[in-house]
């Protein structure tokens, strides 16, 4: 279980790991801190490094904290919607049929039946973003575990508070969150990379560095134009 220390109002998570040298991340959208360090080296030392980082780290904050944040969705007419990275004003027609979802030049077009309530509608619509982006990310594992040499054993899409991926070394169980179905398929392809990249290197060292730059040399730009885009207005943890 990871330990916390509090440096005033900044909790940091630390994982003590197998690696030879400390690694500190900010991670999206909340700002959480997290440094993986190696399991000899002493909570204080790991503490002090953290101060000597502090100045870095409210940097790293203050940028994510600006990020823009989705009013909450009530799934009315003409509200926003994105889909793959586009915009799409949202076209409700009440319909006594199956619901379902379509793309109309630059409308998402909900098809519900009569009174069907806010919690209903939610239900529908994350499972349509589920199917988009199952549907979008088979042919992406297609591609890359030949190239990677990985074998994904199971593709799951979740909604996910805590990130955008995850990924089971042990079992091959790759789990990619509903939300991506909103971002450009581009960082889709990132984040399942990420995740493969796992399957050869469960930890994030420099090996998994050296992979990353490897296969996919643009990989922090992607990032960064993820870590740039609107999130949900939920409050995310780590």
């Amino acid at each position: 279980m990871p330990e916390t220390i509090v440096l005033g109002d900044i909790d940091v998570d630390v994982v003590l790991k197998d690696i030879k040298n400390v690694h500190l991340s900010v991670h999206p959208p909340s700002g959480r801190v997290r440094i993986a360090a190696p399991a000899r080296m002493s909570i204080e030392s790991i503490r002090l490094f953290a101060i000597s980082k502090l100045g870095w780290i409210k940097q790293q904050q203050k940028k994510l904290q600006e990020q823009d944040r989705e009013s909450p969705r009530e799934f009315l007419e003409r509200e926003s919607h994105y889909v793959w990275g586009k915009r799409y004003l949202l076209t409700v027609e009440e319909v006594d049929r199956t619901p379902s979802i379509e793309l109309e030049h630059k409308q998402l077009v909900l098809s519900i039946r009569p009174k069907t309530n806010e919690a209903k509608r939610l239900q529908i619509v994350e499972q349509w973003y589920r199917e988009q982006v199952k549907a979008t990310a088979l042919p992406l594992v297609t591609k890359w575990e030949p190239r990677l040499q990985a074998k994904v054993a199971e593709l799951l899409v979740r909604r996910m508070k805590t990130r955008w991926g995850s990924c089971n070394s042990k079992t091959g169980t790759i789990r990619l969150n509903t939300d991506l179905g909103k971002k450009p398929v581009e960082c889709l392809e990132y984040i399942l990379v990420h995740e493969m990249v796992h399957l050869l290197e469960p930890t994030h060292n420099e090996r998994f560095q050296a992979l990353m730059n490897q296969f996919m040399p643009d990989w922090k730009h992607r990032r960064q134009v993820l870590n740039r885009l609107p999130v949900r207005h939920e409050h995310w943890g780590y």
